[in-house]
Order: structure tokens, then C-alpha cells, then sequence
């Protein structure tokens, strides 16, 4: 934008207040949008992978190859089997520089104290993997026999002492033998390897060579070292840190979008009101490649000391926020934010370049000012929509068509998101283009609500600056549509998910886990249920979702089961297998096909399929003998037991008996409770965004209308009737923001509700939580109504003294 604006005055020319008070808009957009760029930057980057204590003291780990499945993008180690782990830890053993290898056996195991299991301690390992830390005893000596285990002296039992320890099997007591000062707990290398005879990680002590590490283990699993040893870290935590990086990410990517609209939209309304100014400068001579440069020097001015400041803010803002975030369970613990070079980096070039591309729009329409400009007085738009505008807004509705058809074909979660997330950013973009279309006939509709002589001023001022009332409602259309997406997408999803799960099982009451990451054999027990005991089954170079049950019941509990070939009666005999359709299609197999699988121990075994089932009504890609299961994963838990009845009145340690709704809702609770947490934060962002660029898109858009208010006046409206009308036309153009908001988001919203739809075949109901919506409207309302009165008093203070042509 060009140097200050000179406007006629009493005493000649004078600067004009509302360019100053565009860039001063434009300069905490950018600044926000930089800071909040900056900040989830740093977070983002400090979430990555963190050294597993229990691996700190080994500077080289051979972990098993991973491998992976498109409905879960987290990879899984194969474990390698009892034979495969011994053979090549002798190998290893044997490298050069190494003095110990030492394959590391894990497998769940929690104490129990005064009748609850310890919470945050759910694994255990062999004695000799405490080398690997290194944990040294400072009480006792180490486990030597069966039911012996050393723990952390945090837990207040003595040596000699009896503890109550969990496993899969069910509660024993076992003799302390030992304590050290860590959060672990550790059994005879014997009894380890019979409770995980798979291995997933081979620790190397001393030091080895790397190369000749790497010769030794082939394409047989995958040497880590330095920060590379934090993918050992449990998979809880993995999945904690998976699902805070896609919020950042978003958090991110909402930032940017949103600095670059508010920042755009400044801009082409800044150049809008100062049509006169810059056909002044066109009949003084400049050219319109000179007019876009002053638009693109005034951008570099306001992004450059605003990003540098956000930078400073948004690392300010980043730094204090791990503890809060651990604090809260979305982080693991031992998460830090720490200072890095490139999100810094990102957030200065964020700026400017935020400001350049948000300014390019105004720019062009800069230079076609025609010099005619400089000599009217009227403020009447000529046009409301070019052909540019039209073609730019039809195209964004298209590729909001094109993203609801990929969300509904898609069969990957992340990119169902990813789809619905770039279709409402689509309408978004083409409700703010077409949005002057449409304005007339909405200023019409919603102006009635306004009663009198007021609501004809009001109606006929918000109806002649179309362009202004569009600009006015762009940031509470950018607000209410993403708050209304991301609360009602999240919770259309969390219900969908769970009424698909209630919907597959038939039970009068289901015993779930309680304090305890899944039910013990003897916690199953003589319920006589059906017991759903997962695992997962290794096949070629992917991993699959399997559940053990019992055959006989599994028909009576799996309310929409449908075998489309077979028998899962014949489940009861051993090394057999059911299938999901989907998963048979996939792999090519049917009924009489035999194939080669890997279970948690790690051994190869041919599994014979007995039965293809419809994919509806099944828990699980594969289903299984509940036997054969636990003969396989030693460490398995079973996730639930779907009771005939009501259950019983009494439950075993770790163990509470809900109804069929409460399962279908816990079986995700705590990854749906980050979601949602991480959504308020999502939304917060957006709307605290929305309401600073309410409040300044208002503010400037009252400024520049200085001559008309002060015409009202001398037309001889009082103060109070100015201020009342600027409220109200401010709350029009609100309100129309909010309508078109509320439009592009459910049309957004009934995108996603088709493609969960596909997904779990089931009906799905549209969940919009409505009253955080109506607050989110009644702020961005409130904030406009008295953005517009502030200034507004400044202008109708005292202008009856002044001429009515004066600025």
C-alpha cells in the first residue's frame, strides 16, 4: 500500500485513519497466524520418538523388521521366534567389540497393591535385560527361580516380602527377591522366556562394530542406534505421539490457512476503500506494475517485524507448554519442548510470505484503479462479483465435490480425514468468493428482523457495499465453519464407531478391563461368556487384526454374523481359521486354503481356512480358537466377555461388568478423549483466530465508513440511533457470515457422514454439539455489534461541527 492517504479536511489535506488502522489489522493477523505456526511447530518437532529408560545403557539395539497394515499407520515389530533369537544373538555375541548380547523378553506383568493394580507399570522383563538400562539392584539379589521378581522400591515392599503380581494367566503371589530405583519389574530369564518366547529386540553391550552388526543381521531386523533407539518405545506411547502430531500438524495447516484468509481479506478490503487514493496515484502518473510494488512493499512491511515478533511469542508461548501437556495425558511422559533452528526458521518466512500472498489479490485489483477513481465521491459499488471471482469460487466448489468423493471411496482412516479436512477448507474458499453473490438476497432475508426506519438504513447500506458486508462476514464464516466441522466431525465419528461396535454383538452385559490394560484368564473364568481374546497374526510382510473366541458362542454374541461359506464350528479344531470377506479377497483365499502365518511367539504356522463371514458383525480380520491363541500369545489379554445375562455381582481384581452401550463406548475412550481434547484445542485456535479478525475486520470497515456516519448524523439521526444502526448492520454482516459458516459446514459434515456410512455400514447419525456452536455465534455476533460501536463513537463524536464531505 502506498505512503498515508491524504483526505480532505478543514484545515486542506490530512492522513486518514483507516488505512492505519488496515495495516494494524493486517500486521496481528499476521503476527497470530505466525505465532500459532511457530508454537506448533516447536511442539511438533519435540514430539519425536524418546530412548526407552530401560534401553538408555545399550548403544546399539537389533530390533525385529517391522511391518505394517493400512488401517493402522503405526508400524508392528514381527517378533522373531524362540530359534530365530537364540541363533542370531549367538552371532551377534560373537561380533567384534560386542560383550554381550542380550535378546529382551516382554510380556505383561502389573502389581497389585491393597486390591488395585498399579497403574503406569504393566510390563516386565528377564533379569538379564536390566544390563541393558542399566538398572542395578540396591536391595537383594536377582531372581533366580519361579514366582521370584525384583521391583521398584517406589512400591514399598521389602525384600522377602509376598506381592501380588498379574499376568495373563491371572493374579499369583510372587517373593520380592530384589528392589532397584526404576519403574520396572523383572523375572528369572527362564521364567521370561516362557511368558514371551518371541523377541522382538536384541541389546548389544560394550562396543560394537556398526558395520559388521549390520553384516550380521541382514535383512533379518533393524540395527538403531542414538535417538533412532526411541522407536523401541512402548506402542501406547507411539500411538500418544502419533495422534498429538496430526493435531499439530492440523493446528499448523489451520494457522496458515486462516492467516493467509484473514490477512487476503484485509488487504482486498483495505484497497477496496481507498479506490480514490490510488487513482490518485494513477493520474499522477504511476503505472500499475508501480501501484502492485508499493501493495507489495506495504505487505513486506507489516510480515517482516509481525513474524518476527510472532516468532518470538509463539517460542515464548511453546516452551512452558510440555508439563500441561503431560499433565493432561497427551503427551507421554518425558515429553520436552525444546528450541530448534527450523521451526524458527519457518515461522520468519511464514510471515512475509503469509503477507505477500494474502496482499496478491488486493495487489491486482490495485492496479486496475482506473485515474477516474481519484475524482468520484460515491461510494456505490459498481461490481460485486468479476469473472475471476466466479470462476475462482465455482472451482473451489468443485474440489470440495472432488474431496467428498475421494472421502467417501477412501478406506484409510488418516486420508478420510485428511479428505474431509481439504473439502470444508474448499467451501470455506468458495463461500467467501460467491459469498457477494448472495449477500443481497441474505441482507433481505435476514435485515427483516430489524424493525423501522432503522432496518431500512441498515438493509440499504449493508445492500450498496456488498463487497464490505462480504468482507465483514469473512472471518466469522472462516470461524463458524470450522468450529462447527471439527466438533460435530469428531463427534459424528466417536458415535459412529461406537453404535457400529454396539450393533455387532448380542449380550445382555459385557465384563470389561478395570485398571488394567485387558482381562486375565482367571478373571474369564466361569462367566460363561464369550470371551474376546485379541492378538495379532503375522502374514507375508503385513499384520492382522485377529480375535480368539470361543466357537460354540460365537454366533449366539456376534448379532449380525453372517457365514458366507463354511462352518466356524470347525474353529474348534486346531490350526484353523475364519476370515473376513474383505480379508480372503485381499490374500486370494477360501475355504480349504492353507497359509503360512506368525503369531507373538514367532513361529510359523500353517493355519487352514474354515469359514469366510461378511465383514459386518466381526470384531476382527481373523477369528480363532480362544485356545490356540493363548497357546501363541502367552501374553494375551482378552479385551472383553460378552455375558448372556446381566452378569454377576461380584468381579475379580481389574475386572467391572457395564452394558452393551457403555462397551461400544469405551473400547476407544481414551483415544476419543484425546481427540476430543485435542479438537477443543483445535477449535479454541480457530476461534480465538476468528474473533481478533472479527474485531479488526469490524473496527476498519466502521472507520472507513467515517463520511457516511457523519452524513446520518447531519441528516439528523442521533448518536445513540448512528451507534445502534452501526451495531446492527455490524451483527447483519455477522450474522451472514454465520449462516453461510453453518451452510459450509454441514454441507462439509454430510460428506463425512456418507463416507463413515460406507465404512461401517451402519447407520449414522450427524451429531453437532449445538450449544458450544450458539456461543461461538453469539461471540463472533457480540464482538462485531461492539467492534463497530467503539470506533464509531470516536467518528460521531462532535460531527456536527464538522462538514459533511470531511474524512
Amino acid at each position: 500500500m502506498g505512503a498515508d492517504v491524504l483526505t480532505a479536511g478543514p484545515g486542506g489535506f490530512r492522513r486518514a485513519a483507516g488505512p492505519h488502522r488496515g495495516r494494524f489489522a493486517a500486521f496481528w493477523a499476521v503476527l497470530t497466524g505466525t505465532l500459532l505456526v511457530t508454537a506448533s511447530l516447536l511442539l511438533h518437532a519435540s514430539a519425536g520418538t524418546r530412548v526407552p529408560d530401560r534401553f538408555a545403557g545399550t548403544a546399539v539395539v537389533v530390533r525385529s523388521p517391522d511391518v505394517t497394515t493400512a488401517a493402522d499407520p503405526i508400524p508392528v515389530p514381527r517378533p522373531w521366534s524362540a530359534g530365530e533369537a537364540a541363533a542370531l544373538t549367538r552371532r551377534l555375541a560373537a561380533v567384534q567389540g560386542v560383550t554381550a548380547a542380550v535378546p529382551d523378553h516382554s510380556f505383561y506383568a502389573q502389581p497389585v497393591r491393597r486390591g488395585r493394580a498399579v497403574p503406569g507399570l504393566t510390563e516386565g522383563q528377564g533379569w538379564a535385560s536390566a544390563a541393558l538400562a542399566p538398572y542395578r539392584l540396591i536391595a537383594g539379589t536377582p531372581p533366580q527361580r519361579e514366582r521370584e521378581v525384583v521391583v521398584d522400591r517406589a512400591l514399598g515392599v521389602p525384600v522377602g516380602d509376598g506381592l501380588t503380581v498379574l499376568t495373563a494367566t491371572g493374579a499369583s503371589r510372587w517373593t520380592v527377591t530384589g528392589l532397584v530405583d526404576a519403574a520396572a519389574l523383572y523375572v528369572s530369564d527362564a521364567e521370561a522366556r516362557r511368558l514371551a518366547p518371541g523377541v522382538r529386540a536384541i541389546g548389544l553391550l560394550g562396543a560394537p562394530r556398526l558395520p559388521a552388526v549390520n553384516a550380521v543381521v541382514g535383512a533379518a531386523g533393524t540395527v538403531v542406534t542414538g535417538v533412532e533407539r526411541g522407536t523401541l518405545e512402548p506402542r501406547a506411547d507411539t500411538r500418544l505421539r502419533w495422534i498429538g502430531t496430526q493435531v499439530l500438524t492440523a493446528v499448523s495447516a489451520l494457522a496458515a490457512f486462516a492467516c493467509v484468509f484473514v490477512v487476503a481479506a484485509t488487504f482486498t478490503f483495505t484497497v477496496n476503500q481507498r479506490r480514490r487514493e490510488l487513482g490518485l496515484l494513477r493520474a499522477l502518473g504511476a503505472t500499475p506494475r508501480q501501484v502492485r510494488r508499493t501493495v507489495y512493499r506495504d505487505a513486506l512491511r507489516i510480515g517482516v517485524p509481525a513474524a518476527a515478533l510472532g516468532v518470538l511469542l509463539g517460542a515464548l508461548v511453546a516452551l512452558p507448554a510440555d508439563d500441561l501437556l503431560v499433565d493432561a495425558r497427551l503427551e507421554p511422559a518425558g515429553f520436552q519442548v525444546a528450541l530448534r533452528i527450523w521451526p524458527l526458521l519457518v515461522g520468519l518466512t511464514v510471515g512475509p510470505i503469509v503477507a505477500l500472498l494474502g496482499s496478491g489479490a488486493a495487489a491486482r485489483r490495485a492496479a486496475r484503479v482506473r485515474p477516474l477513481e481519484a475524482l468520484r465521491t460515491a461510494e456505490v459499488e459498481e461490481r460485486a462479483m468479476s469473472r475471476t471471482r466466479w470462476a475462482a469460487g465455482l472451482a473451489a466448489t468443485a474440489g470440495s465435490g472432488l474431496a467428498g468423493i475421494i472421502a467417501v471411496t477412501t478406506e484409510n482412516l488418516s486420508d478420510l480425514a485428511t479428505a474431509a479436512l481439504l473439502g470444508a477448507m474448499a467451501l470455506v474458499v468458495a463461500a467467501t468468493l460467491l459469498a457477494p453473490a448472495v449477500v443481497p438476497v441474505l441482507v433481505r432475508a435476514l435485515g427483516q428482523a430489524i424493525p423501522g426506519v432503522l432496518g431500512t438504513v441498515v438493509r440499504g447500506s449493508a445492500r450498496v457495499a456488498v463487497r464490505r458486508t462480504a468482507s465483514t462476514a469473512t472471518p466469522v464464516l472462516l470461524t463458524v465453519t470450522f468450529a462447527v466441522f471439527i466438533l460435530g466431525n469428531v463427534q459424528t465419528t466417536t458415535g459412529a464407531y461406537a453404535a457400529a461396535r454396539g450393533a455387532a454383538v448380542r449380550a445382555g452385559a459385557v465384563l470389561v478391563p478395570d485398571g488394567t490394560p485387558g482381562l486375565t484368564d482367571a478373571a474369564v473364568a466361569g462367566t460363561h461368556g464369550t470371551v474376546l481374546l485379541p492378538t495379532r497374526v503375522y502374514v507375508a510382510d503385513t499384520v492382522l487384526t485377529a480375535v480368539g473366541t470361543d466357537p460354540d458362542r460365537l454366533g449366539a454374541a456376534a448379532s449380525r454374523l453372517s457365514v458366507l461359506s463354511g462352518s466356524v464350528a470347525e474353529l474348534a479344531e486346531p490350526d484353523t481359521v475364519a476370515v473376513r470377506r474383505s480379508t480372503a479377497e485381499r490374500f486370494g483365499w477360501w475355504v480349504g486354503t492353507s497359509t503360512r502365518v506368525a503369531f507373538a511367539d514367532g513361529q510359523p504356522t500353517p493355519l487352514r481356512v474354515v469359514a469366510v463371514v461378511a465383514d459386518e458383525g466381526v470384531p476382527a480380520e481373523l477369528l480363532l480358537d480362544r485356545r490356540m491363541v493363548r497357546q501363541r500369545d502367552p501374553s494375551a489379554l482378552a479385551t472383553a466377555v460378552l455375558l448372556p445375562g446381566p452378569g454377576p455381582s461380584a468381579t475379580p481384581p481389574g475386572a467391572a461388568v457395564v452394558d452393551v452401550a457403555t462397551y461400544a463406548a469405551r473400547a476407544d475412550a481414551e483415544e476419543d478423549r484425546l481427540v476430543w481434547v485435542f479438537t477443543l484445542l483445535l477449535v479454541g485456535v480457530s476461534a480465538g483466530y476468528g474473533a481478533l479478525a472479527v474485531v479488526s475486520t469490524v473496527a476498519l470497515a466502521t472507520v472507513t465508513r467515517a463520511r457516511d456516519l457523519r452524513v446520518l448524523r447531519h441528516a439528523g439521526a442521533t448518536r445513540r440511533q448512528v451507534l445502534v444502526a452501526v451495531a446492527a448492520e455490524s451483527a447483519l454482516a455477522a450474522a451472514i457470515g454465520a449462516l453461510l459458516g453453518g451452510l459450509a459446514a454441514l454441507l462439509a459434515l454430510l460428506g463425512s457422514v456418507g463416507a463413515l456410512r460406507e465404512q461401517t455400514d451402519a447407520h449414522v447419525d450427524l451429531v453437532v454439539p449445538w450449544p458450544i456452536v450458539a456461543g461461538i455465534v453469539v461471540l463472533c455476533l457480540t464482538l462485531a455489534a461492539a467492534a463497530g460501536v467503539v470506533p464509531a463513537r470516536r467518528v460521531v463524536a462532535g460531527s456536527l461541527s464538522r462538514p459533511a464531505a470531511g474524512r
